[in-house]
């Protein structure tokens, strides 16, 4: 090519593909939260994306899209142009969604994941004037008592069913399902002793314990928690190896640039790392996740697997 004017247009367009995303962000980046607002994922979210934006220069504008579990949001991300400028903000029903629904995506192949954001612990609430206070006590009486306790959850599929028939599975109980239209309405009939225990985040229950309203015997982690450590694990109390935790975390669409990817990590991972950040997601009850996103693909893939054999041992339905 003798013409020297083609032949920087030439090189120009052979160089694009390559540094095309340099400049990202240039705008406004949109993250759609699943799940209506004010709830866990919502607050997590606010938290983390404060400073993510001070990092990338932009503004991360939370977008709500609450129904079926998460799936709209999610498949809404999904079919999204695949620029870096449509994020998913995901919490646990991510990997026990593909056990519960006929996905219009597929999860572990429509999706980039990025950052595991924070894991949170539950903790077993019982009613305060419950007959038992520890882990082996209940057990005990359940089993004398065929068929007097039951469980409360936030509804089918949620974090609080799966870690109680989790509890079921390895007490080798059955006791039977109260599903609830959210933590609130749960909450409120456990307290009423209506129903006999329930898997609750602590980021919601904390002020009903601290209050004496309802009692608290066991936590779902491998370690107490330092907002609770007066509450055993109930690895602690006769479930070896028990270990649920809700979750959340960050996704692309299938498709987004590498680099884009690596830049939205590296600015999540420096939110998590920040002091303030930490001490606002303690407080809540949360642990910091702050992962690679080779280490998030393996923690969702994990957490996926774990849920599938669950949700077929214990046969669990949604409504």
């Amino acid at each position: 090519m003798k013409n020297p004017i083609l032949r920087t247009i030439a090189a120009l367009a052979v160089s694009l593909p390559l540094c095309g995303w340099a400049a990202w962000p240039e705008k406004p980046i949109r993250m759609v939260v699943p799940y209506a607002a004010g709830g866990g994922a919502d607050i997590t979210a606010r938290i983390v994306t404060q400073e993510m934006s001070a990092v990338l220069g932009q503004p991360i504008v939370l977008d709500y899209k609450p129904g079926a579990g998460g799936v709209i949001g999610a498949d809404a991300v999904a079919k999204s142009v695949a620029d870096g400028y449509t994020v998913l903000y995901d919490a646990s029903a991510f990997s026990v969604n593909p056990s519960l629904y006929k996905l219009p995506f597929d999860a572990a192949k429509d999706f980039i994941p990025v950052s595991l954001v924070a894991t949170a612990p539950q903790v077993l609430l019982v009613p305060a004037a419950a007959p038992y206070k520890t882990v082996p006590e209940m057990l005990d009486f359940a089993r004398k008592n065929p068929g007097a306790l039951n469980f409360a959850s936030a509804g089918s599929g949620t974090g609080s069913h799966l870690a109680a028939e989790a509890f079921n599975q390895q007490a080798k109980l059955n006791l039977m399902h109260v599903p609830y239209k959210g933590g609130a309405p749960a909450i409120t009939d456990l307290m009423g002793e209506r129903v006999s225990m329930y898997f609750s985040n602590v980021a919601f229950s904390l002020s009903y314990i601290k209050g004496g309203k309802v009692r608290a015997i066991g936590v779902t982690s491998t370690k107490r928690l330092a907002l609770l450590p007066e509450i055993p694990t109930l690895a602690e109390q006769g479930l070896p190896g028990f270990n649920t935790s809700e979750w959340n975390g960050v996704f692309l669409p299938k498709g987004t640039p590498p680099d884009v990817v690596q830049r939205l990590g590296k600015a999540l991972q420096s939110a998590l790392n920040d002091p303030k950040v930490k001490e606002k997601l303690l407080q809540l009850g949360l642990e910091p996740g702050n992962t690679t996103p080779e280490e998030f693909s393996k923690f969702v893939q994990d957490e996926t697997s774990r849920a599938n054999a669950l949700v077929k041992a214990r046969n669990i339905k949604v409504d």
